[in-house]
């Protein structure tokens, strides 16, 4: 399979651009409604988040889903209107099992148990399945600092490093593909939230950073082999080098992101609530990192060498070697 990325560089900009503005919309309409880009969970926020599942030995019970307006009334009776409600399902041996997820401000013992009465009054909860967890405001706004705090060191050294181990246009441009990544990415939670309600916890930030390493590592391949095949072959124009190059490595970078792919989907299906938007994060991610170095960090290279006068290939700076020292 052979394709010609340079002559359909506007297309893939476009498409970046597109998936880019709908995130961005998104994290703006966010923004207006709750002060925030993205729902942030109870790890960011502190708080009480309360689960619960439906007891399916009761008789009638699990054959119908949770009533939700009947639960922001008894919410509202207990001064937790503004309370946040997921209803949460899965399938077990081919039925469908209902819960409820509710995060609330910080409730202490007295006010969860006079919660769980009144929600019981409404269905049978099964007691033994009902998870409580409580997080500081403190706690919470560390762990944002910590994650943002990663991202952006990850962000610098890898910057740095690309600009060593290549050139500063390079760097630049891996950079650009590392940030589309991302943006895509948060803009696809963002839609999630409005749309779902979803919301990004601690494991989000992990996303993230994990998406950072797999998209480096596709486009520092695709570099390597420029740099390459502008050494065989320095007469050749730009557009071409990096046409060959991407087809070099294209099986290689599909062969990679479908394999890795199969893993999370597995993940996603099968692994929990607890992992779902995390594997759904990578997924996202993984499949932008994989279009980013195969149709931009590759085509803007070229662009920016036609620009200033670069169209020739001309070798990126490559490390010495111990013998060479």
């Amino acid at each position: 399979m052979k394709i010609s990325v340079i002559k359909r560089r506007s297309l893939w900009w476009t498409i970046s651009a597109v998936f880019m503005l709908a995130g961005i919309i998104a994290m703006a309409i966010n923004w207006t409604q709750i002060g925030a880009p993205l729902r942030p969970s109870l790890d960011f926020v502190g708080g009480t988040r309360l689960q619960f599942e439906l007891d399916c030995s009761k008789p009638d019970n699990c054959n119908q889903p949770i009533d939700i307006p009947a639960v922001r009334e008894v919410l509202a009776a207990q001064g937790l209107a503004d309370s946040s409600i997921q209803v949460l399902t899965k399938n077990v041996g081919g039925e469908t099992q209902y819960g409820l997820s509710i995060r609330s401000k910080a409730l202490d013992v007295e006010q969860r148990t006079k919660l769980q009465n009144a929600l019981s009054e409404l269905r049978a909860f099964d007691p033994q399945k009902t998870q409580i967890d409580t997080v500081g405001p403190t706690l919470g706004r560390q762990l944002f600092a910590s994650g943002l705090l990663a991202l952006i060191l990850s962000f610098a050294g890898i910057t740095i490093y690309l600009t060593f181990r290549f050139q500063l246009d390079y760097a630049f441009f891996a950079f650009a593909a590392l940030f589309h990544d991302v943006l895509i990415t948060v803009g696809s939670f963002a839609i999630l939230g409005l749309v779902l309600g979803t919301e990004v916890d601690s494991l989000f930030v992990v996303a993230l950073l994990t998406i950072i390493g797999f998209s480096v590592n596709d486009t520092v391949v695709i570099y390597d082999r420029i740099r390459e095949v502008v050494k065989l072959n320095p007469e050749l124009h730009i557009n071409q080098i990096v046409d060959d190059a991407v087809n070099q490595t294209l099986t290689r970078s599909i062969n990679t992101t479908l394999t890795t792919l199969l893993t999370l989907f597995a993940l996603f299906f099968f692994g929990g609530d607890t992992l779902k938007n995390f594997a759904l994060a990578l997924i996202i991610g993984f499949v932008a990192g994989a279009y980013s170095s195969i149709f931009v960090a590759s085509t803007l290279l070229a662009w920016w060498r036609e620009r200033t006068g670069q169209s020739k290939g001309i070798p990126a700076t490559e490390p010495r070697t111990s013998d060479e020292i």
